[in-house]
């Protein structure tokens, strides 16, 4: 008999990870696959964290952060949307997805439904499923403009055992982003219904029009049933230092407090310092890293749309790029041919769920003369014959 949970057992492990694993020990590969730059975390960050170490930063500390990390998250919010989020309401986590685990053990049972507006992160859906929901795809609609969200079709997924509804916005993988009077049309019926709405807002910088994204923080009331779940892995090139946080409805300090406590405890300090110095000091950096995502973002369309065969499904935020091959329904095995072949390696639409069959991820948040290689080596890949 096993010793773990059949549910366990039975959770898909995600294909970006099968991929990831396919080429390893493979030369010369250049790596699309997942969602981060080849930009290393900017030097006062680390000299921040470095300086904080130094200074005997070492010791446990409160379970939501440190009260002037807490602070300096809230003067974020104040600063970058106008909105004044309670420090009682705010948590560090370590890194955006325990954050998503956190809410999932506080809001979701086993038999509970959990709808996810798809495609979306694998994660996120593993998540609900180790916590016994069932998970209702809702995909977007893929149009020639780019992606469009159906807000009915969302809402007809719903019934008395669903606890939450799950966006991305910006999306990974496609980029879509909430307008604020679908934000609006949202809240109103989760208000209605008592459903509580988790925004994932981990790609909220990276944007190619305004400042940052709109956030469901912006027109929440304190007790909305609304989650923003965020992260300093992507804005501030961060993605090793599993930093995150969330907002949560107010009333709920004590219930997150223990599970920080019962599931990781949380933060380092030296770390906390780093992120503070990060959001204090780090807007000139932010928007040299858009600036060069825009430039990455330019250099891959331009070559996609000229391969004949390739379309690619145009975005407004975060740093992917959707496209479908001519020919290519099995995508998991196109990205391994890939690898072998092209030593080019991306993540397949089966990853991401209902939506994105078809359709092939590659992160552009990398140098213009990688991705130039990179789409040479993809112009040559989908030129060659199929078998």
């Amino acid at each position: 008999m096993s010793l773990v949970r059949p549910e366990i057992a039975a959770l898909q492990d995600s294909p970006i990870v099968d991929i990831w694993r396919s080429a390893a020990g493979i030369p010369d590969v250049i790596a699309l696959w997942t969602g981060e730059s080849d930009v290393p975390t900017p030097r006062f960050i680390c000299e921040a964290a470095s300086r904080a170490m130094q200074e005997g930063q070492t010791f446990y500390t409160p379970n939501r952060g440190i009260p002037g990390m807490r602070e300096a998250l809230s003067a974020y919010h104040q600063r970058i949307w106008g909105v004044e989020i309670s420090l009682d309401r705010l948590a560090l986590t370590q890194s955006g997805m325990s954050a998503v685990m956190l809410i999932a053990q506080a809001l979701v049972a086993p038999g509970d439904n959990v709808v996810c507006l798809t495609p979306c992160w694998p994660n996120i859906e593993r998540a609900m499923q180790i916590v016994g929901a069932e998970v209702r795809e809702v995909p977007l609609g893929r149009t020639s403009e780019g992606w469009m969200l159906d807000p009915e079709a969302l809402f007809a997924r719903c019934d008395a055992r669903t606890r939450l509804i799950y966006l991305a916005s910006p999306a990974n993988p496609t980029g879509w982003t909430l307008s604020r009077a679908q934000g609006l049309e949202l809240l109103e019926f989760a208000r209605a219904r008592g459903v509580a709405l988790l925004s994932d807002e981990v790609y909220h910088r990276i944007v190619y029009g305004g400042n940052a994204a709109f956030s469901l923080a912006e027109v929440a009331r304190p007790d909305d049933p609304v989650f923003v779940i965020n992260s300093f892995s992507k804005a501030w090139a961060m993605t090793g230092w599993r930093l995150g946080w969330m907002i949560y409805p107010e009333g709920l300090t004590a219930e997150f407090e223990k599970l920080i406590q019962f599931n990781t405890s949380g933060c380092q300090a030296f770390l906390q310092r780093g992120a503070i110095a990060a959001l204090e000091h780090g807007e000139e950096f932010v928007a040299w890293f858009v600036d060069r995502c825009r430039t990455g973002r330019e250099v891959v369309n331009r070559r996609l749309a000229a391969m004949e065969g390739v379309r690619a499904i145009p975005g407004s935020g975060s740093f992917y790029a959707m496209f479908s091959v001519d020919g290519v329904n099995d995508t998991e095995a196109f990205c391994r041919r890939a690898v072998r072949e092209a030593r080019l390696a991306m993540a397949p639409g089966e990853a991401f769920g209902a939506g994105a069959e078809g359709t092939i991820r590659l992160c552009y948040a990398k140098a213009p003369e990688m991705l130039e290689a990179a789409m040479d080596r993809l112009e040559g890949f989908v030129a060659k014959p199929r078998g």
